[in-house]
């Protein structure tokens, strides 16, 4: 079932554990496992969760945790008898105030986004991203103020995308040509200085699969262009946002490159980075490697051939379908 589906569907499920009073520790790491699955106290030992695949499964775990502790523990499904029961049990799981109290602290970081450093940005951006997160795993019926704490967290973002890379391009409608990449070799390549997630791995791809023997050209003013050097990710570039497609995705598409399993997910990672969406596991560290090597590196050919070797690494990885 889904989590946004009415409970009404299914019935929800209740713990209930005793555990010797000297059980001291195993009692706090229930209860703390509770706390993370987002469990509702109705009385001491007794514990309320819908009853949902997830929390099912883990609620499972910690019972048998509890029951290796000499613990008496039962797992009941439990059905509303009426949809004021049902309303009443959807109360016990409204997570408004926990993103009150996380919009409230983001409102505070963003007042002081002015005065901190790159590393410091990134590091406000994955601290405010777990909290953000964690609320959302447990928020098993999203209302208001999830719209609320969503729009805020994009805007929070988007705030940090402009100071770590000034001139974003802005995403224009159209469709994505098929380009022969024989046309394309040999030739100059530019786009904004001091590389961040796309422009590095737009340069990448560019040198790897389209012409081998790109050079490229890094722009103070993206309106100095010269006009016989193919632009990418700025307003006005041959090759830039399109849709939702980001520069790195708008790349693949046109020159076919978007049958190749690694590259296409590679791109889900960087379009994670650079606007936002799904989630990608490697994303957060890849952004950490490039961020470290870009204070390391204010050269941008020395920071391409560094990140060059990730890139090629993320390409490989995410090409493999052999289980580790």
């Amino acid at each position: 079932m889904n989590a946004r589906q009415s409970i009404s569907e299914a019935a929800w499920l209740l713990l209930v554990v005793s555990l010797p009073s000297s059980a001291a520790t195993p009692r706090m790491r229930l209860w703390r496992g509770i706390k993370s699955l987002g469990g509702a106290a109705l009385r001491d030992g007794a514990y309320l969760l819908p009853n949902l695949a997830g929390p099912r499964a883990q609620l499972q775990a910690l019972a048998e945790d509890a029951a290796g502790e000499d613990g008496k523990v039962w797992i009941l499904s439990v059905q509303a008898d009426d949809e004021q029961q049902d309303l009443e049990y959807r109360a016990l799981f409204d997570r408004t105030a926990e993103y009150s109290a996380w919009m409230t602290e983001l409102s505070g970081a963003r007042a002081t986004l002015g005065s901190a450093d790159e590393a410091e940005l990134l590091r406000m951006a994955r601290r405010h991203g777990r909290g953000f997160d964690a609320i959302r795993k447990i928020d098993f019926f999203p209302n208001e103020a999830s719209v609320r704490a969503e729009a805020l967290w994009r805007d929070f973002n988007a705030a940090i995308d402009i100071m770590l890379s000034p001139g974003e391009p802005h995403g224009v409608a159209g469709n994505i040509p098929r380009r022969d990449p024989a046309q394309y070799q040999g030739r100059r390549w530019a786009t904004r200085r001091h590389l961040w997630v796309d422009r590095v791995a737009c340069a990448w791809l560019i040198r790897r699969f389209i012409d081998p023997h790109a050079t490229f050209l890094w722009l103070d003013d993206v309106r100095q262009c010269p006009d016989d050097v193919l632009g990418f990710d700025f307003d006005g570039a041959t090759f830039t946002h399109i849709g939702d497609r980001v520069s790195f995705e708008v790349l693949l598409a046109s020159f076919g490159l978007d049958e190749d399993k690694g590259l296409v997910r590679l791109g889900q990672m960087i379009h994670v980075l650079d606007i936002g969406g799904t989630p990608v596991a490697e994303a957060s560290g890849f952004e950490a490697v490039l961020a470290g090597a870009r204070e390391r590196l204010p050269d941008d050919d020395a920071l391409l051939d560094e990140i060059s070797h990730v890139l090629d690494s993320l390409h490989t990885h995410f090409s493999g379908s052999r289980k580790r």
